[in-house]
């Protein structure tokens, strides 16, 4: 009962990041289980089992919204299927000694690609389009996707999500819905091919998928408030730096990097965190003062 509340807990903290930055469920929840020594491979198969479910109530959220472009679910998520069930069977063919440090490199990357993404001026998600992308660019994009995504227990958001909207070719709404509902595709496959490789370790994992499916539930409707009410672009920044630091961690302790060395490279990931954070915060500040300005002409125009 003990471990079904702390993976509920860890469930609400991966609902709450995702809910406010519209990614980082699956790289959220894999760096809290793994803390809390679940194994690699295991927390990956949880976490994308849990997905199911979740992506399933999003995507038909975003449908009934009609946030949703059918051609770029299918030309993202198919090929997304394919590599997250790749990457499924390659991390559970690997001794759990060995898929440690490969999940722990894996989301050191993408917790800097969201602390930076998230961190800079100008962030993707305020470019608007409408040029719909192609085939040749999207099944690229959701094999890599989809692979990373599972061999290091997430990813597919800030995958996929942040170079749909870097590209600025398509309405953010559309390209959130429709990554959304082709996650549940790379989540479905994803928990297949966990199922074929670990069986027995997939089963006694089970409420490990109840309670992070339990949390994710509750967390739902708060994780809505939240996002109107904590800035985005600091709590991006808050939650790359955490998963950068807490995974570098473990790539310390497994190549055997001691004192004074671990101490430099925890300093050097602080201090790089704290600026970005600066960073994030300032652009905050800016963009608050550019939309009062707005909104205070509308104002005085409608008052004339």
């Amino acid at each position: 009962m003990r471990s079904l509340l702390i993976f509920a807990l860890v469930g609400i903290g991966a609902q709450l990041v995702d809910g406010a930055l519209g990614m980082a469920f699956g790289v959220t929840a894999s760096t809290l289980l793994v803390l809390s020594s679940v194994g690699a491979a295991q927390a990956s198969a949880a976490v994308h089992l849990a997905e199911v479910g979740t992506t399933l109530a999003s995507g038909l959220s975003h449908w009934r919204f009609k946030n949703i472009d059918w051609s770029i679910v299918l030309k993202l998520g198919v090929p997304g299927a394919i590599g997250a069930f790749i990457g499924a069977t390659v991390l559970s063919s690997l001794s759990t000694k060995d898929a440690a440090p490969l999940m722990a490199g894996i989301l050191v990357v993408i917790g800097a690609y969201v602390l930076l993404r998230f961190s800079m001026r100008n962030p993707p998600v305020l470019r608007h389009g409408e040029t719909p992308h192609s085939a040749k660019f999207l099944s690229p994009l959701g094999l890599f996707g989809g692979f990373i995504d599972a061999s290091g227990g997430g990813g597919w958001g800030p995958v996929t999500t942040s170079t749909l909207l870097s590209r600025g070719k398509t309405a953010p709404r559309t390209v959130i819905g429709s990554v959304s509902a082709s996650e549940f595709l790379v989540a479905a496959s994803a928990s297949v091919g966990f199922v074929v490789g670990l069986r027995e370790e997939f089963i006694q994992n089970l409420p490990v998928v109840v309670g992070l499916a339990v949390g994710g539930v509750i967390a739902a409707p708060f994780a809505a408030w939240l996002v109107s009410r904590i800035n985005p672009a600091l709590l991006g920044t808050a939650v790359g730096g955490v998963i950068v630091l807490t995974n570098s961690q473990k790539l310390v302790h497994y190549f055997g990097i001691h004192w004074p060395w671990s101490t430099g490279i925890y300093s050097v990931i602080v201090i790089a965190w704290t600026a970005a954070l600066v960073v994030a915060w300032r652009t905050s500040r800016a963009v608050q003062r550019v939309s009062a300005e707005v909104a205070a002409q509308d104002l005085t125009r409608a008052g004339a």
